[in-house]
């Protein structure tokens, strides 16, 4: 009898990534939540397998509230990332964003 493949695999960090491949499971269901095709999402990430990319958005979608809430927590640590770097800009940062936002192509 054959084992299933590990599709969604944690890493030493506690980041969901795709089989043995360091590709975000976040990357992948972005792309799979746009309406990404697999074969698109495969042509997307080339170190993906199509076998894996369907496992992941299997894997993904059997366990939706277990994946939703590691989804939660990573927007928590991008959004507390944005907010550190914008804290420490460099002042030619802080002049560049500051005339996007007088221009209307930035936000404040």
């Amino acid at each position: 009898m054959a084992t299933a493949a590990e599709y969604v695999s944690t890493d030493e960090h506690g980041v969901m990534r795709v089989g043995q491949t360091r590709v975000m499971l976040d990357s992948v269901l972005a792309s799979f939540v746009e309406g990404c095709s697999a074969e698109t999402i495969v042509q997307q990430y080339p170190s993906l397998s199509l076998e894996e990319v369907y496992g992941a958005i299997a894997f993904y979608l059997g366990n939706r509230e277990t994946v939703d809430a590691y989804l939660d927590r990573q927007d928590a640590v991008w959004s507390r990332a944005r907010e550190a770097v914008n804290r420490s800009a460099s002042p030619v940062v802080a002049r560049l964003r500051t005339a996007a936002v007088r221009a209307g192509i930035g936000r404040p």
